[in-house]
């Protein structure tokens, strides 16, 4: 009877379904470009489990303005898939690694029309519960006032920084050659005032 119930039980456990865990998705906050250029919208992912075969990737795309979203690209078997009628479709390269869990992609020629909020969606399975990320990216004719203004008080804080630290440098050097030379003064003043005083105890 015993070895009736362990065949069994090790029966059941051979046919109950790996259970999946939380995935997790990454991508970058907001992107900014310039028409006509190129960008990587980054997408990885976490999961507890070695990467599998049967990895997939996922990408929409939402245009500002519009609440519907659209499949521009989709990953799976070890192939990948674009699009051939959407807005990407001679734009759009799988420049990631399902090996190293990336899933990212490259727009190419972005035009004023691309802005607009992409969404990655992964599955490693068992893994496949997760919520996917998303990514807005805003396309410029050229650099926005603000990008520079901000990318200006950087430059100038981190210039600032550095030539704050050349003038504590050189003046803690001029202190301290101050302060030796203090020191060797004084002590050659009190060394020929005690041989004055010898001088004159002789006498």
């Amino acid at each position: 009877m015993l070895t009736f119930l362990a065949l069994t039980s090790v029966a059941l456990l051979g046919i109950v379904p790996e259970q999946s865990q939380a995935i997790v998705i990454y991508t970058g906050w907001e992107r900014h470009a310039l028409v006509g250029s190129d960008i990587r919208l980054s997408c990885s992912f976490f999961s507890w489990r070695w990467t599998s075969e049967d990895v997939t990737f996922s990408w929409t795309y939402r245009p500002d303005g519009s609440r519907d979203a659209i499949s521009i690209f989709h990953y799976t078997g070890g192939a990948a898939y674009v699009d051939n009628k959407g807005p990407f479709r001679d734009r759009l390269e799988f420049v990631g690694n399902p090996g190293r869990r990336d899933g990212s992609i490259l727009l190419k020629n972005l035009e004023l029309s691309d802005n607009g909020t992409f969404t990655c969606d992964a599955k490693n399975p068992p893994d496949i519960v997760g919520r996917p990320s998303s990514v807005r990216l805003l396309v410029f004719e050229k650099v926005p006032i603000q990008a520079g203004v901000i990318t200006g008080a950087i430059i100038g804080v981190v210039l600032g920084l550095l030539v704050l630290i050349v003038v504590i440098y050189y003046l803690m050097r001029f202190l301290v050659a101050r302060r030796v030379f203090s020191l060797s003064v004084s002590k050659h003043g009190k060394k020929k005032k005690e041989g004055s005083q010898q001088r004159q105890i002789k006498v």
